[in-house]
């Protein structure tokens, strides 16, 4: 989720672009799929019939507490809910673009303003306050750039240096990366200082990724991986 947000940020303005509308629904498919990933949730199981993974219902596995207050507070929705949803039904309701006002009560708020609090405490980010014409901002523009060129760095060399032909011999953590950034739109900021060359190849291989197909691919990962290529399969959409 911070990664996310901190290849979004403008490094000296500390803020997202205002014409990006995609980061918001981003961030809760990032929250989906850690808790996948620390096994809090899993996708229902299926029986002899599959169904599409963009089917198949959030079902909690453990409420453990995970000391991330954002991660904790999605997780208690989940466990409220009956009957279960869909992870794309949780990326509307905890983005709060949901019609149903019965739903809105799940909307996780100042989503971006609590991540980026969590890269000023680790000295990442600073907070300023900066003027717009009608109203005060709050922004975190970059104080340690070396954490921001490392995750570029991890990001580029995944698609040129280190890319392993097959995605499964990705790291899964990078693996999710790519996919929630494109979903955010703040993937094309990590490749900006590639040569064009090197910009064709990587892009290549992103679209790569892009194509595959979720639901063929969640059969062929460890099971904490399931609820990332729903994810991926409600972005796809």
């Amino acid at each position: 989720m911070e990664e996310v947000l901190l290849l979004g940020l403008k490094d000296r303005e500390g803020y997202t672009s205002f014409w990006n509308d995609c980061i918001s629904s981003g961030l809760r498919g990032c929250i989906l799929t850690e808790l996948g990933f620390r096994g809090r949730v899993e996708l229902e199981k299926t029986g002899a019939r599959r169904k599409a993974i963009s089917n198949r219902k959030v079902m909690l596995l453990d409420d453990t507490a995970t000391g991330d207050v954002l991660l904790d507070e999605a997780l208690r929705h989940i466990k409220e809910t009956q009957p279960q949803e869909t992870v794309q039904s949780w990326i509307e309701y905890l983005s709060g673009e949901c019609w149903n006002p019965l739903k809105l009560k799940y909307q996780l708020r100042n989503v971006r303003e609590r991540l980026a609090k969590n890269l000023v405490d680790k000295g990442i980010c600073s907070t300023e306050k900066q003027n717009f014409f009608l109203f005060d901002m709050t922004t975190h523009p970059l104080n340690d750039n070396v954490h921001k060129m490392k995750l570029i760095k991890r990001l580029q060399d995944s698609v040129l240096s280190r890319w392993p032909n097959d995605p499964r011999r990705m790291d899964r953590r990078i693996l999710a990366l790519i996919y929630l950034a494109h979903a955010s739109d703040v993937l094309e900021n990590a490749f900006t200082s590639l040569s064009d060359e090197d910009y064709e190849v990587a892009m290549k291989h992103v679209r790569e990724l892009l194509d595959l197909d979720p639901d063929q691919e969640s059969s062929k990962y460890d099971p904490k991986m399931e609820t990332m290529w729903a994810v991926v399969s409600a972005f796809n959409k």
